[in-house]
């Protein structure tokens, strides 16, 4: 989702090349490939095909098969996105091999060490280049930790690029075989984290409220792989016509989802910015928040891990006293051009 409206906006520059790396750190068909053919991203030119594995072996097999790609193609820039670690291994072994990298999404800290994301942006941010910020605290960070002020550029949020691009072809089609269609409202629920899902007692409190609360509301479940086997391996049964568990689902279902639910109930740093746009109340299942923006001017409101709260303010959002929220600056759907443009200035 942040990759798409850049490769689209250098694509319209002249005298750019795109060579399109696909690590193949998610490589499940609904996590990765219908992403490709519904955000319009051409074919990738490689892929690592890396699949899965433990934080460490993931890394090191990225750049032990990017090392390669890079001696190769001889690039000008490497552009990485996010957080994961397709993103610190790329960028380490850009700075080994002295190719000047550009980090869209740079400076979001939620400052809590053990989260294997915060490590993986810290480290990028510490040898980019280019570091494209998606909100004004990112650049704070970034300067409070160091960085040159001439690296950071404010462009942005890239993923609101394509969710306003997107938005208008999103289709609700599908919805009846789930159960939700005609429904006065729902909770859309997604959960991934390791201190959600990995810790088999917070993983059934988690779902035993979500269980209350779908006495109430509706609870729609489009649960990650991850999940799906943590909750398998826990055990735990779900007997509740009005708890719907499916497969996970393409962007534009999945937006589309949250366009029309009720309330979200996520631990995704991503769903927190798409909320705070299509102006859903986000209830964040997390102790933190590297998106501190979501709450400070959004309809994001961090809960924790405190299921007691999580239902206080369900609650409060169903009687109609939920949290009003504004879109912050430069998420204007126009973040892929800035982008292209620092770029090209860079390039000349």
């Amino acid at each position: 989702m942040k990759a798409a409206p850049v490769i689209a906006a250098l694509s319209q520059r002249d005298g750019v090349t795109q060579v399109l790396v696909h690590t193949g750190q998610h490589y499940d068909a609904n996590m990765s490939e219908v992403f490709f053919y519904q955000l319009d991203i051409p074919e990738p030119d490689i892929n690592l095909e890396v699949g899965s594995g433990s934080h460490a072996v993931q890394t090191a097999e990225i750049m032990i098969r990017l090392e390669n790609v890079l001696l190769e193609q001889k690039p000008d820039l490497v552009l990485v996105y996010g957080d994961v670690n397709s993103t610190v291994a790329a960028a380490m072994v850009c700075a080994k091999l002295l190719i000047p990298v550009g980090h869209v999404e740079a400076g979001l800290r939620s400052f809590d060490r053990t989260m294997p994301e915060e490590i993986n942006r810290l480290l990028t941010d510490q040898v980019a280049d280019l570091l494209f910020t998606p909100s004004k605290d990112g650049d704070e960070n970034l300067l409070k930790e160091g960085v040159a002020k001439e690296k950071i550029h404010f462009v942005g949020n890239a993923m609101i690029d394509t969710l306003t691009r997107l938005l208008p072809k999103a289709s609700i089609k599908g919805f009846a075989n789930l159960g939700i269609e005609g429904l006065d409202g729902y909770a859309l629920v997604t959960l991934h984290r390791p201190s959600n899902v990995d810790d088999p007692g917070m993983l059934r409190r988690i779902m035993e409220t979500l269980k209350e609360i779908s006495d109430e509301l509706p609870v729609i479940f489009p649960i990650h792989p991850r999940t799906r086997q943590c909750l398998h391996n826990s055990q735990f049964a779900i007997r509740n016509s009005k708890f719907h568990l499916i497969d996970p689902v393409g962007y534009l279902e999945f937006i589309s989802m949250q366009k029309h639910a009720t309330l979200v109930i996520t631990d995704s740093g991503g769903i927190q910015e798409e909320t705070t746009i299509l102006g859903v109340p986000c209830l964040t299942v997390r102790k933190n928040t590297e998106r501190p923006v979501t709450v400070d001017l959004g309809m994001n409101i961090v809960v924790g891990q405190d299921m007691d709260r999580l239902k206080d303010e369900v609650h409060r959002i169903l009687n109609g006293n939920g949290k009003k929220g504004s879109v912050p600056p430069l998420w204007d759907g126009k973040a892929g051009e800035r982008i292209a443009e620092v770029i090209s200035e860079w390039g000349r």
